[in-house]
C-alpha cells in the first residue's frame, strides 16, 4: 500500500512541476532551473552523506545538466554582452566544482556551488518581481527567450 501511494504523491508533483512549466514566463523558467539544480545539490549532498555513491553521481550529474543544458544554453551572449560571458564563466566554473565535489566527495565544494546558485536565483528572482518598463528592459536581455 506504501509504494502505490509513493507513486500517487510522486505522479501529483510530476504534474505539478509540469503545470508550472507550461504556464510559467521564461523569466520564471529560469528560476525553475535554478530551483532544479539546487534541488540536485541537496540531492548529492545527502547521498554523499550517506555513501550511496551512484545516486550522489546522478545526483550531480543532473545539477550539471541542468546548469550546462540549461541555464548556460538560455544565455543570449550578444545581448547580454558582458554579464551574459561572465555568467557563462561563472556555470563553466560551477561545472568544474561539482565535478570535484563528485569525485572528492567534498560537500564544501557542493556548498560553495550551492551558494552561488542561491545568490544567482535570488537576484533573478528579485528581477522579475519589478515591473518591467520598456526602457529598463533593454538592461535584462542576458537570457534568451525560451
Amino acid at each position: 500500500m506504501f509504494g502505490s501511494m509513493q507513486r500517487g504523491v510522486n505522479a501529483y508533483a510530476k504534474v505539478g512541476m509540469e503545470t508550472s512549466v507550461i504556464s510559467a514566463s521564461p523569466h520564471k523558467l529560469i528560476v525553475l532551473l535554478y530551483d532544479g539544480a539546487l534541488t540536485a545539490i541537496k540531492s548529492a549532498a545527502s547521498h554523499m552523506a550517506a555513501g550511496n555513491i551512484a545516486e550522489k553521481g546522478a545526483a550531480v550529474s543532473k545539477a550539471i545538466d541542468i546548469i550546462n543544458n540549461g541555464l548556460r544554453a538560455s544565455l543570449d551572449k550578444k545581448a547580454g554582452g558582458e554579464i551574459a560571458s561572465n555568467l557563462d564563466a561563472l556555470y563553466v566554473y560551477m561545472t568544474e566544482r561539482l565535478l570535484m565535489a563528485n569525485l572528492q566527495n567534498k560537500t564544501v565544494l557542493l556548498d560553495e556551488v550551492q551558494t552561488l546558485l542561491v545568490d544567482l536565483r535570488d537576484a533573478w528572482a528579485q528581477i522579475g518581481e519589478k515591473p518591467v518598463q520598456s526602457s529598463a528592459m533593454s538592461h535584462y536581455p542576458v537570457m534568451a527567450s525560451a
